[in-house]
């Protein structure tokens, strides 16, 4: 599959099968996501991968809104992270006004590159920003100096689902 391909193939998915994806699978998301350029290369991002059904139960009760529903049957969550206070900081001082925002910023490169090579290896994703941070932080004793962003569920969809539409390119872009 092209890039293009892969891009067009993925998608959200919120209900799963509970088919399995293996360990050495899971390890493909994350070293290929370790590709993605980081603020002089600090590569900060952090990764806890929930793999015993025992373990997701818990997990998928800190997410919020309706996010424990549409994972059910996933193989995976995957619980994102960042290393604060070194991204876009000299000394411990932020370089410019970004500041823990290039933290967050290098995550979201590494979770996309993540997201491309899990639909190459036809693994569905779901990115799930509605999250209870300190109860996860609780129950996968993530260290204090790490920002949790996104958790994503990782498995394989029970059915399709349909590309939503994307603005129009004059809608989004100005061209100087």
């Amino acid at each position: 599959m092209t890039l293009n391909e892969i891009a067009l193939h993925r998608r959200s998915i919120r209900k799963y099968n509970g088919q399995p994806v293996s360990r050495e699978e899971l390890e493909a998301l994350v070293r290929f996501a370790q590709e993605a350029p980081s603020w002089k290369n600090q590569q900060t991002s952090r990764y806890h991968i929930v793999c015993s059904a025992d373990v997701i139960s818990k997990a998928r009760a800190c997410l919020g809104g309706s996010n424990p529903q549409k994972t059910e049957g996933v193989s995976a969550l995957i619980v994102t992270s960042f290393k604060h206070d070194i991204v876009g900081h000299t000394h411990g001082q932020p370089d410019n006004e970004g500041g823990n925002g290039w933290g967050w910023y290098d995550l979201g490169l590494q979770n996309a590159y993540l997201l491309l090579k899990a639909a190459e290896l036809d693994i569905d994703t779901l990115v799930i920003g509605i999250r209870n941070a300190e109860e996860l932080r609780s129950l996968l004793q993530i260290p204090e100096d790490e920002t949790i962003g996104a958790v994503i569920a990782v498995g394989h969809r029970v059915e399709n689902a349909q590309r939503p539409p994307r603005k129009e390119f004059d809608e989004i872009v100005s061209v100087y």
